[in-house]
């Protein structure tokens, strides 16, 4: 944790959770949006008192809410007995500052509190670095806060600066230093990362990825397909760190499976660009398995930031809207829906969802419960229907004692015929036709 936050944030300490409302959301988006923002504060240990959504009118560059607003705030803290006010949007340095003085408490935005959450639960050094260099970025502009009680001090002839403006300076200096050498030990990690892509991609096995919107049950799925034990809570980002692990499919021997940090709606752009080289894992898969949360009012929502994210990482297609229609971006690399936690949907909520899918009924999508373990088979079946896509029959003549291409072929291809060929210099050959997908043809083409 950094000097600036420590003591911001401590387990089991009383908070009030604030949503500034400047985007004039429903009702029904404005429950959502606060739900997140107190389940985002319970994740890392604070007992949330009460929940404020707050209309901005007019945004104040000191403070962000009006006076009024700082008022009801204050009375909300006074009733809930409450140290920390948690505000569910991006403060500047001033705007933290002010509403501290007039708060007469901590004060945490929404990128303070996710980069809490995330140093507190990454686990690999990989995870740790990039945390560090997320929250760096963060400090960076907020020395002030620190140096407040120097910042006026003034030292020789009036033209040289204080110990407060040289302390600050050094302090910055100090961030930049860190930072640079984060960024190349992140930079190696990139690399590392990237052989091992391209190792994957000789390997005979296709990559499927696990995405989606924090807490929609990844880890649980994950753990339901291949018996690991991934950590998997009901809380915001209870996964940091990639997990990969092998599973078998339908016309598939073997396919890995990889488990990824949940994206959230707003997440801070410190974390965006600390946290690429995992994400990048993503752009390796031969399909992407998005899985949905389709028992929360905001689904939809949440999906059109998955996909956004997804766009970003530069897995946009040329089709620019996606063929369900609803805004979110056309994707290069084929992806399956996933519409997970069916178990927690009553009757009506099933039939409307029904007749969603049959109206979706081109795109791939599977309804499973995860904890339950319902529709997994079919879940796996979709995959591998994915994986085998625009598969083409393939001749190939080898040797007989060629045991290794020839079982690669029965365990990762549809084996049309197996016949003896005519012998070469007295070696016996095989003359077998495989329908392979192109991506195992090349695969098949590196063994």
């Amino acid at each position: 944790m950094s000097d600036d936050l420590a003591g911001d944030v401590t387990r089991g300490a009383r908070a009030v959770v604030v949503c500034p409302d400047m985007r004039r959301r429903d009702a029904a988006d404005a429950d959502a949006r606060a739900e997140e923002a107190a389940g985002l504060a319970r994740a890392i240990g604070l007992v949330v008192g009460d929940v404020l959504t707050i209309p901005i009118r007019t945004v104040r560059a000191a403070t962000l809410f009006g006076e009024g607003q700082i008022a009801n705030i204050a009375i909300a803290c006074t009733q809930n007995e409450a140290e920390l006010v948690v505000v569910d949007g991006a403060l500047t340095a001033i705007q933290q500052r002010n509403l501290e003085d007039k708060l007469k408490r901590k004060v945490i935005d929404r990128t303070g509190l996710i980069l809490e959450i995330f140093g507190e639960r990454a686990v690999t050094a990989e995870g740790r670095l990039q945390v560090e260099l997320a929250h760096l970025d963060y400090q960076a502009g907020r020395l002030v806060r620190s140096w407040t009680h120097l910042e006026r001090q003034r030292g020789g002839f009036g033209f040289l600066g204080g110990p407060g403006e040289t302390q600050i300076e050094t302090d910055r200096r100090l961030i930049r230093d860190r930072m640079a050498r984060l960024k190349r030990e992140l930079e190696q990690v990139r690399r590392t990362r990237g052989l091992h892509r391209s190792r994957r991609g000789r390997a005979p096995w296709p990559v499927v990825a696990l995405v989606g919107y924090t807490n929609a049950g990844k880890s649980t799925l994950f753990n339901r397909l291949t018996g690991a034990d991934v950590v998997a809570e009901d809380m915001l980002f209870a996964t940091l760190d990639p997990t990969m692990r092998a599973i078998r499919l339908p016309a598939v021997e073997k396919a890995i499976l990889s488990d990824t940090v949940g994206f959230i709606s707003d997440l801070p752009t410190q974390l965006v660009a600390a946290f690429r080289a995992t994400l990048e894992e993503v752009t390796a898969a031969d399909v992407i398995v998005h899985v949905r949360d389709i028992a929360n009012p905001d689904s939809d929502g949440q999906k059109r930031q998955v996909m956004a994210v997804l766009a970003d990482l530069g897995l946009a297609g040329e089709g620019g809207e996606g063929a369900a229609g609803d805004g979110s971006p056309a994707l290069a690399i084929p992806i399956l829906e996933v519409w997970n936690k069916w178990d927690l949907l009553g009757a009506d909520d099933i039939a409307m969802l029904a007749e969603r899918r049959a109206l979706r009924s081109a795109d791939p999508i599977v309804a499973v419960s995860a904890l339950t373990g319902q529709g997994t088979d079919a879940l796996l079946a979709a995959i591998s229907t994915l994986l085998t896509a625009g598969a083409k029959v393939h001749s190939f003549v080898l040797s007989a004692s060629d045991g290794q291409r020839l079982a690669w072929l029965h365990a990762n291809g549809e084996v049309v015929s197996d016949v003896a060929a005519a012998e070469s210099g007295g070696a016996p050959q095989r003359r077998i036709a495989v329908r392979l997908s192109p991506r195992d043809l090349g695969r098949y083409a590196n063994l």
